[in-house]
């Protein structure tokens, strides 16, 4: 979940009056929002450096850190959520955003997409917010967004990367072509020398934010590039803009690109920027729409800044939320939040805006009813039909077993999931390719390379880290392990296992034979080849030879029992003899 800080004066500002810190936190609370910190950006600093000097010269002004639901990205800003709580609160009605064309003869800005764009980012979207009039704080909080956006929706520029830049230091038609690293030259953002692309890589490999976008095109043989009519270039995304057009606080006309990967985030983004920012436009809520022709010759514009049209009905959103309002109320309601009229004596007619891409099914309306609502009035009622809890048989059998192995002298023990390849193979005698093991596709550390298939390595290295502590020591753990299963739906399957290791001076075998009998005689289990368990002998490569047994119940192999193999304890550095139980418990359930 996002969290987006406001400066508390500035917020109240635009709200057009001042609350209490707990009055605004209930303002937030009714409209689905959570205020989580009251802070100021010298404690940040101070929090996240733990250096007082380093925050010595930042400001003490009031900063609201408020969290928002993923989906919302109209509020990711200061100027959506004034407009979102301003709706809410009833002082103005929905903004109505729209399309103007305000340059000669109706012609509008065109973006021309190549062919070779194919190879990396094959989209792009494109607006101009004319007339904007930006403020130090208005400034920031458009940066601000993008950095938001950038971060959230956008994949850290990996789906959809932004490019705003001073539409009066270029001219247009602009081009989005794909070339080779060694003929893209340009001057960076911030920087006063031309560099090559390639050059531009390496010269960004240290940089603190940008270079974790690097990757994103460094190793196509081809990188995006937007240039204007004259050949500057605008932007080389995802990584940077040019210098010579980028915007500052007397830019008055801003145009706006969006290159990506995918259509319908580039669409979100694009609607989600002019939205927020036309309010500061000269005529607000209007945006200037451009054309962009594609490589095959189509031509569509954006913004669609479409408002789309859903009915529900009153007696279903009722039902669903737990209420009983009528239509005219419900609709009175529903205006907080989204523009609704009544159409019928059961049916309502929603608006859904271009700020809330989040909305795509109804039921994402009975949400927004039941906020405008109230989720603290909505009655409790006792469900309309009975259903009585209880604990999952496995779970609970397991916890019933812990506690009696506990009672038996064993120290419990909780080990990762997750091990090495060799935990499990070469170090228990086996080979990886024979074993039912689940990989992790991009592991990030050796240490963690595939799903146990067994719970001895993860005890055996709990005994190596405490080989210290005076013998004899017993361990036990009651997990899962996870084997591959080509028959299950997801082509893997939980196995719940009993796990018990003795280590002492004598590998003290009659002691994990003494637990699984225990084990067995609470679960009232005879010692009986067809009707209980019983022993039979095996050769196990992690076992002593001649010193192992599978134990068996009802003639199924459901386990191991015996003396690890003296290989198995020198892999996992342990010096002293052990002996080891490991059965599947669910044949018991």
């Amino acid at each position: 979940m996002p969290t987006v800080g406001v400066k508390r004066d500035l917020l109240f500002k635009a709200l057009g009056k001042t609350y209490t810190d707990d009055e605004f936190q209930k303002l937030c609370f009714e409209f689905g929002l959570e205020l989580d910190e009251i802070t100021t950006e010298k404690q940040m600093i101070t929090k996240e450096q733990g250096l007082v000097d380093a925050a010595k010269d930042a400001s003490e002004e009031i900063i609201y850190r408020i969290d928002i639901p993923a989906n919302r990205y109209d509020l990711l800003c200061l100027e959506g959520l004034v407009m979102g709580l301003q709706v809410f609160l009833g002082k103005i009605p929905f903004p109505r955003f729209t399309k103007v064309f305000t340059t000669a003869k109706g012609a509008q800005e065109k973006l021309l997409v190549t062919k070779s764009t194919a190879q990396i980012r094959p989209f792009a979207v494109a607006a101009v917010l004319r007339g904007i009039s930006f403020t130090k704080d208005s400034y920031d909080s458009f940066i601000d967004l993008q950095d938001k956006l950038h971060q959230n929706i956008c994949r850290k520029r990996a789906l959809v990367a932004i490019g705003t830049h001073d539409l009066d230091t270029l001219k247009g038609p602009f081009t989005y072509d794909a070339k080779p690293p060694k003929e893209i030259r340009f001057v960076p953002l911030n920087q006063d020398k031309p560099m090559t692309a390639a050059e531009l890589m390496e010269f960004y490999s240290t940089h603190a934010q940008l270079k974790a976008y690097l990757p994103i095109i460094r190793d196509s043989p081809v990188y995006p590039v937007i240039y204007d009519a004259n050949g500057v270039v605008l932007s080389l995304p995802p990584i940077i803009n040019g210098d010579h057009s980028k915007i500052s606080l007397n830019t008055k006309n801003v145009f706006i690109e969006c290159t990506a990967t995918d259509l319908t985030k580039a669409r979100i983004v694009l609607d989600t920027l002019v939205c927020m920012f036309s309010t500061y436009c000269a005529k607000p809520f209007s945006v200037e729409p451009c054309e962009v022709v594609s490589a095959t010759g189509e031509t569509t514009m954006y913004p669609d800044l479409a408002f789309r049209r859903e009915t529900i009905s009153v007696a279903e959103t009722n039902d669903i939320i737990g209420i009983d309002e009528p239509a005219e109320r419900m609709a009175k309601l529903l205006n907080r939040l989204l523009p609704t009229t009544q159409t019928g004596p059961d049916t309502l007619e929603v608006e859904i805006p271009p700020t809330r891409h989040d909305m795509l099914h109804a039921c994402d309306i009975y949400e927004d009813v039941a906020i405008a609502f109230g989720y603290n009035r909505i009655p409790k009622t006792l469900p309309a039909k009975m259903h009585i809890a209880k604990q999952y048989p496995l779970n609970k059998l397991t916890e019933q077993l812990r506690e009696q192995i506990a009672q038996a002298g064993f120290t419990e023990g909780l080990t990762f999931t997750l091990c090495s390849r060799d935990d499990i193979a070469a170090k228990m005698n086996a080979k990886i390719e024979q074993l039912p093991a689940v990989h992790i596709a991009n592991p990030k550390t050796l240490e963690f390379q595939v799903v146990r298939t067994t719970l001895i390595p993860g005890l055996l290295k709990t005994l190596a880290a405490n080989r210290k502590m005076p013998l004899p020591l017993k361990l036990f753990e009651v997990s899962d392990v996870v084997l591959a299963d080509g028959k299950a739906e997801v082509g893997a399957k939980n196995e719940r296992r009993v796990c018990a290791v003795n280590c002492n001076k004598t590998a003290g075998f009659e002691v994990v034979h003494g637990l699984l009998d225990r084990v067995m005689q609470l679960l009232e289990v005879p010692w009986d080849r067809a009707t209980g368990y019983y022993l039979q002998a095996c050769d196990d490569p992690a076992y002593f030879p001649g010193r192992s047994a599978a134990v068996l119940y009802k003639g199924l192999d459901i386990g191991r029992i015996g003396v690890l193999h003296p290989t198995v304890l020198q892999a996992f550095e342990l010096t002293t003899p052990c002996s080891v139980v490991e059965f599947n418990m669910e044949y018991f359930v």
